[in-house]
């Protein structure tokens, strides 16, 4: 039992009070919650009132109650996070969303509100009006620590306490899990330039590693959500980044900052009811992202597609009409003409009908002029079978599965693509098993899946109860495979636009991906995030005039992060001089704490790569208690699983990566296995090794069978 004639520590002290305020506000958050709750339980009796206007008002009620409940428990953890004490005695109380007491008067400022302001861009040069700015640390609704910066000593109160050593600095050294936070509470000066960036037009952010652009452009998007609700709620805010892995990674962000109203998506997961989860080979991969992929899948949009009759003959009166491949070819381009292949399906049967009635010449058959021809024709089984067979609306998928057959491949890569690129793409579609019906599509191959949907179009609205796939009178295997091409179509072009994007790692997307996103964001405003340095997408020139298309001539706002609170200075001391080496005019920003532990280098043979590793890990176990990233060659992975099955079943907190699935993560510790072989496994090698020696926040090993890739960084 504590003394009470012992004084309380000053810290303590202030905990305490700001517990006491702390309690308050989640009261009123209890309170507020309760309310909605019964806003809900109002809205669905509102449904039992007998009549059509209550069933309206039941929804209304309802969603707009269940999304303020999804607001106020996203907030639940670390509400309240700032305080500032200005020079008139006043103080503002800053949180994840706004919080009013009983009688309207504000407890809790919304960090996006322009009265939170203040808390980001007051520095000890301008202090804006205040005297001293405090961070609270949280666990739950419970009050761990205070964090203080003095901005301005000359009017602070005598027996004002200053507390610990600044919340950025602090912040820095905890250890990291499997998820991003929210770094709302320690936003520096530059950062908040950007997030509360203009709202119009494309705003990009860029800056090297470490100095918080995804965390920046997530709060942008919460800022933007805050600012004109109604703009980007009805429209939507799309988010883009690299990997699943990393959508994991941030997808707690935004809720945190009381947003739960956007869509995250992979680049493999940006066209619904696609999904590639992948990589394709580097060389594959750049082939399959140029721009040039744009003529090939017109030519597969515009073709015969695999299965299609080549000729029709049919008996009337006393002719004999036919269509063989030439004809049915003329009428091919004729229907394509200025039009998509799925917006042309209602023309076919009178574009046909009128090809056959220009043979009619028997006395019979013109004296029952062409309404009974008409009436005939569309009557005859066969003449609808053969409408059918030969013009079927077409899926994305399936014309990108039909480029899985090497003829049809080369066919239509004629002239547009090289011999020798040609044989690889045929090649890996075959060993990656793509031209099935089973085969599943690389991240690579998603924005192929979305040009072709734009190529091929969608089947008129008045044609949308003609079911291409009629399953009236097929065969039970041909019932299982029209509900799998059902079940994986991809969903209306139509419902494709938002009204912001945002994607992170934009310097390491493709021609074809820019020209998928661009869709997307035609009308749109946006915030780019990357770093050209960090780039795996080895033709920048091709990109750039990609990007150039997207945005389509809307104004940029650039903005540059100069700080790397991610990695101590010995850890970027070496990246950066891996990045002065191997990548000109890399963007390399200040590294502002040091922790006196030097990134370790292991050589050994290669008979002793994995034991090296396996001591390793547990060596950095020992030593940090976050997150441990063994990152190796993509084509090392399932081995490296398999060598590091131990390990991985005792520690939770490990992971194995390839170097592209590190994009925009970060961990206490990272272990890199064989540099040289991640430098040699494509052409951006240097840019991916410096990528992943970044992601290490505190501790770095590299252990290898050759150490050429050091030589020469320390030549």
């Amino acid at each position: 039992m504590s003394d009470p004639d012992t004084p309380v520590p000053a810290e303590q002290r202030e905990i305490a009070d700001e517990q006491a305020y702390v309690d308050v506000v989640y009261g009123r958050l209890e309170a507020s919650t309760q309310a909605a709750q019964a806003l809900a339980r109002e809205g669905y009796a509102r449904g039992h009132v007998g009549h059509e206007g209550g069933l309206v008002e039941r929804d209304a009620m309802v969603y707009q109650a269940s999304k303020r409940i999804a607001a106020l428990n996203a907030a639940h953890e670390g509400l309240v996070f700032g305080r500032l004490d200005l020079v008139d005695g006043d103080k503002r109380y800053i949180g994840r969303i706004g919080v009013r007491d009983a009688e309207r008067e504000v407890l809790l400022i919304d960090w996006r509100a322009p009265a939170a302001a203040v808390f980001y861009q007051a520095t000890a040069q301008d202090p804006a009006g205040v005297v001293r700015r405090r961070v609270l640390r949280s666990r739950g609704a419970t009050v761990v620590g205070v964090e203080d910066e003095l901005l301005d000593g000359d009017n602070a109160p005598a027996d004002m306490v200053v507390v610990g050593e600044g919340a950025l600095l602090a912040s820095l050294s905890r250890a990291r899990d499997a998820s991003m936070h929210s770094v709302v509470a320690t936003i520096q000066k530059e950062q908040d330039e950007a997030i509360r960036a203009p709202s119009r037009g494309a705003t990009t952010i860029g800056g090297g590693p470490g100095t918080g652009k995804t965390v920046v452009a997530l709060h942008r998007a919460a800022y933007l959500l805050y600012v004109d609700r109604r703009r980007f709620e009805s429209g939507g805010v799309l988010v883009v980044g690299p990997s699943g892995v990393f959508m994991n990674y941030i997808e707690r962000v935004l809720p945190s900052l009381g947003e739960t109203s956007v869509t995250l998506r992979s680049l493999g997961e940006v066209v619904d009811g696609v999904s590639g989860r992948r990589h394709d080979a580097p060389a594959v991969a750049a082939i399959k992202g140029s721009a040039r992929m744009v003529q090939l899948l017109t030519r597969a949009a515009r073709a015969a597609q695999p299965g299609e009759p080549t000729s029709f003959r049919y008996f009337y009166r006393d002719d004999v009409l036919r269509l063989d491949d030439a004809a049915l070819h003329r009428l091919r381009l004729q229907l394509l003409s200025g039009q998509q292949r799925n917006r042309a399906y209602g023309r076919v049967q009178k574009t046909l009908l009128d090809a056959l009635w220009s043979q009619v010449e028997g006395e019979r058959a013109l004296e029952k002029e062409r309404d009974e021809f008409d009436k005939v024709l569309t009557s005859d089984d066969a003449f609808l079978d053969f409408a059918a067979a030969w013009w079927p609306p077409l899926d994305a998928v399936d014309v990108w599965e039909s480029l899985g057959d090497p003829d049809t491949l080369r066919r239509h890569a004629e002239g547009v693509l090289k011999r020798a690129e040609i044989d690889l793409l045929a090649s890996a579609w075959r060993s990656a098993d793509t031209g099935s019906s089973s085969g599943a599509p690389s991240i690579e191959d998603v924005p192929l899946i979305d040009e072709l949907r734009y190529l091929l179009g969608e089947v008129p609205p008045d044609d949308a109860d003609d079911d291409p796939y009629d399953v009236k009178q097929m065969m039970s295997f041909e019932r299982e495979e029209s509900a799998v091409r059902k079940q994986r179509a991809t969903q209306s072009i139509e419902d494709d636009s938002y009204a912001h994007v945002l994607v992170d790692e934009a310097q390491d997307l493709s021609p074809m991906q820019w020209r998928m996103l661009g869709r997307r964001g035609k009308y749109a405003s946006w915030t780019i995030v990357g770093d050209p340095a960090q780039s795996s997408w080895p033709y920048p020139d091709e990109a750039a005039a990609a990007r150039a298309a997207a945005l389509d001539g809307k104004d940029e706002h650039y903005f540059r992060l100069s700080t790397n609170y991610r990695n101590s200075a010995e850890i970027y001391d070496l990246a950066a001089d891996v990045a002065r080496v191997a990548i000109p005019g890399a963007d390399t920003p200040d590294a502002v704490r040091r922790t006196g532990e030097e990134p370790r280098h292991v050589a050994v043979s290669p008979d002793e790569v994995w034991p090296a590793v396996r001591t390793g890990v547990r060596e950095l176990a020992a030593q940090v208690e976050g997150t441990i990233a063994v990152v190796v060659p993509a084509e090392r992975r399932v081995e490296a699983t398999a060598e590091l099955a131990e390990e991985l079943d005792d520690l939770d907190r490990l992971r194995v990566l390839d170097g592209l699935d590190t994009k925009g993560l970060e961990f206490d510790a990272v272990l890199v296995v064989e540099p040289d072989e991640v430098v040699a496994e494509a052409e951006s090698g240097w840019r991916t090794l410096y990528v992943v020696l970044t992601r290490a926040t505190q501790l770095l090993l590299t252990v290898g069978s050759t150490r050429r890739w050091l030589d020469r960084v320390e030549a």
